[in-house]
């Protein structure tokens, strides 16, 4: 398992959407929001994601593909 620590940066069109939801989901990785602001025109959220590596490459695709950006922080890749 390796983890991850990002932030998600969400425009407008995704504040109400689920996506942290279906990345959990989808791609069978644990996620830990460590912290978030979210209002309504934007919203951002530092993650902790725990996975397998190819799981995790597929979540961050996914985000890319719907919009979110991300970027990794300080002690990113373990594992």
């Amino acid at each position: 398992m390796a983890k991850l620590k990002i932030k998600l940066t969400f425009p407008e069109k995704l504040i109400k959407e689920p996506v942290i939801y279906n990345l959990s989901k989808k791609y069978n990785i644990v996620t830990n929001i460590r912290r978030a602001n979210v209002e309504a025109k934007i919203g951002w959220v530092v993650l902790e994601m725990d996975a397998s590596m190819e799981s995790l490459q597929s979540g961050l695709t996914y985000l890319d593909e719907v919009g979110v950006i991300v970027e990794q922080l300080d002690g990113g890749l373990e594992g």
